[in-house]
């Protein structure tokens, strides 16, 4: 009983912040379905019902910011999700603990960058006028690229960002799984004669199976999320097109133009696609045979 007592204690704390900063604000999604005016506030306002989802659907952007997101999303999904994995691979198999340590460092340390400093090092090196990458195809004799202002570059840019600046941290959760690893299997398959590619394919990737199925669904749920500060500071005009998303949309017109419900509105559509996803791939998940977040 009072083993009991210590582990709801334990638990309390992240209790009371979900209570206060999770749970109690989901009464302004209430804004959603008014006109919402700040000096009335939310028990004083007009109630309009589904007019802002309706206006959000029939805005003549709308199918642009969808395609952008879920594209940006699903290249993450594609070429971002894996690289934590393999890195996760391959950092296990170093032998020498000291070597294995300064390169989990190296890795981490780009998550602990500003998506601002991102940015900039992303212009010192890709811009026209004094990114060194143009500055050495000049020297090749070849053209300049306009990496930072064609369309056609941008997606891949934010991609490539994403992967060097968090894989490192990704990787964090599955070396925890793999840890968790009897070592005894790897020495059963030595003897057996499996030689390290094996040992991989049949016993660390069955291992951390479960935790990249659970971290799969997750991403999923968040499929129109896109990271904020990164689009708002790597778009320009030139770029809008591909670049404009759902939290910039808001950002636009709930923020700067004033329209509170109408970003409310973003929001909890937003959520709704996410909790969507999470059961419907958590369904499948589970009818493949595994097991799923709940």
């Amino acid at each position: 009983m009072l083993a009991g007592r210590y582990i709801y204690a334990l638990v309390l704390p992240g209790f009371v912040f979900f209570a206060i900063f999770k749970f109690l604000p989901m009464w302004g999604v209430l804004i959603a379905f008014q006109n919402y005016n700040p000096f009335a506030g939310i028990s004083g306002s007009e109630w309009v019902g589904m007019q802002h989802f309706s206006n959000l659907i029939q805005d003549e952007h709308f199918y642009i910011l969808l395609r952008n997101t879920l594209v940006i999303n699903l290249m993450n999904l594609c070429f971002f999700f894996p690289v934590p994995i393999f890195l996760t691979l391959m950092l296990n198999e170093v032998r020498h603990e000291w070597f294995k340590k300064i390169n989990q460092s190296i890795v981490y340390l780009p998550h602990f960058l500003s998506w601002v400093v991102v940015a900039s090092m992303t212009f010192f090196m890709l811009s026209v006028d004094v990114g060194f990458v143009n500055k050495l195809l000049v020297y090749l004799g070849l053209d300049t690229i306009s990496f930072l202002s064609e369309p056609q570059y941008f997606w891949g840019l934010l991609t490539i960002q994403n992967i060097w600046k968090e894989t490192g941290w990704g990787t964090v959760i599955f070396l925890a799984a793999v840890a968790g690893v009897d070592t005894q299997r790897y020495e059963a398959a030595v003897v057996d004669g499996a030689g390290r590619l094996r040992q991989i394919w049949h016993i660390t990737l069955p291992a951390i199976r479960p935790t990249i199925v659970i971290l799969l669904i997750l991403r999923l749920g968040h499929m129109a999320d896109v990271g904020f500060e990164q689009v708002l500071l790597m778009m320009n005009p030139l770029v809008n097109n591909v670049a404009d998303v759902f939290d910039t949309y808001v950002y636009y017109r709930g923020i700067q133009q004033g329209e509170i419900s109408l970003g409310t509105a973003v929001g909890l559509f937003k959520g709704v696609i996410g909790l969507v996803l999470v059961l419907c791939s958590n369904y499948v998940v589970k009818k493949m045979g595994h097991e799923g977040i709940y």
